[in-house]
């Protein structure tokens, strides 16, 4: 262990130096408790400080002190120094968040079995920081999950609603403008009927990889349920956002996916339904979704395989 050695008498911290160094301890030597706090930050991978009580300055509470709030990840074991006389402070050291103490004058033996208990509990604590630093990556991996459609890898509802949230935020705050195209696969139940449902499964997979190669930067694809996904687009115009459904479109019916349970065209396609944040009044998430569902609805009666733009009835 590299071990800090606090202690302004030359002889004893002689003594307790070359003590440390024979039980095979790095040492690092202060002759009072501002150049032991000056060493301990200096010397990020410190294990155990062992500090006489009184020393001029800072006496060894103040220096434990200092230890203890100064919010080093890495745990420093600290032991006071203290002569018999001194047992009185042994409770005040303590409290000042000393883990252990040495009496004077000193016993190798009692040093040598302190600094074997320093060592079982620097590596218990090493043990859990360890266990620690793995519950958060566990934690942040279940967050991941939990917002992550399992079959295609995109954002679920659960993730789309809390960046529509955000999103709304902005909007609010900002004047930040968004438009969302909510897409469908067309006569997908009668695909998965014909094809059988691991199939259905690919095609799904499929449509959400294209679908997020031919949004642009900044844009976000979500599975909203089903054969159906919603794709945002922030800080883009009605026109603009039609242009990129049907840019998606495009690519979805340029995969030419055999779908030979529905008429022509026979491969897989996708509507959409696009519809904007209204400008000028304020409009909350469910609106600007209703108003894509709407589109979609339109998309779908008026043959499919196209796009639709909220409030115009026709196609994009």
């Amino acid at each position: 262990m590299k071990i800090l050695v606090a202690e302004d008498d030359p002889v004893s911290r002689t003594i307790l130096v070359r003590a440390v160094e024979k039980l095979g301890h790095e040492c690092v030597a202060a002759s009072d408790g501002e150049e032991a706090w000056e060493k301990y930050r200096k010397t990020p991978d410190l294990d155990v400080i062992i500090s006489d009580w009184m020393m001029p300055g800072m006496d060894g509470a103040e220096l434990c002190r200092r230890v203890r709030d100064d919010g080093r990840e890495d745990y420093v074991h600290f032991i006071f120094l203290t002569a018999l006389s001194d047992r009185e402070h042994l409770l005040e050291g303590l409290e000042a968040g000393a883990d252990d103490y040495l009496t004077k004058p000193l016993d190798r033996a009692e040093l040598q079995v302190r600094l074997k208990s320093a060592a079982r509990i620097r590596e218990l604590y090493r043990n859990l920081e360890q266990k620690n630093a793995e519950l958060e990556q566990l934690k942040d991996e279940f967050f991941r999950q939990a917002r992550r459609d399992s079959l295609t890898g995109l954002g679920n509802r659960r993730r789309l609603e809390e960046d529509l949230e955000l999103l709304q935020g902005q909007a609010e705050r900002y004047g930040y403008s968004y438009c969302v195209a909510l897409c469908d696969v067309d006569f997908f139940k009668s695909y998965n009927d014909h094809y059988g449902h691991p199939r259905g499964d690919r095609v799904l997979k499929t449509v959400a990889r294209v679908l997020r190669e031919s949004c642009r930067r900044g844009d976000a694809v979500y599975r909203y349920g089903g054969e159906e996904f919603l794709v945002v687009l922030p800080g883009q115009s009605l026109k603009s956002a039609a242009l990129a459904a049907e840019r998606m479109r495009a690519a979805v019916e340029g995969l030419a996916i055999p779908h030979e349970a529905r008429e022509a065209p026979r491969v897989v396609t996708i509507s959409a339904g696009v519809a904007p944040l209204p400008v000028g009044r304020r409009a909350d998430v469910e609106e600007v979704l209703g108003a894509a569902d709407s589109a979609l609805y339109a998309a779908k009666r008026s043959g499919r395989n196209r796009v639709c733009v909220h409030g115009r009835g026709r196609d994009a």
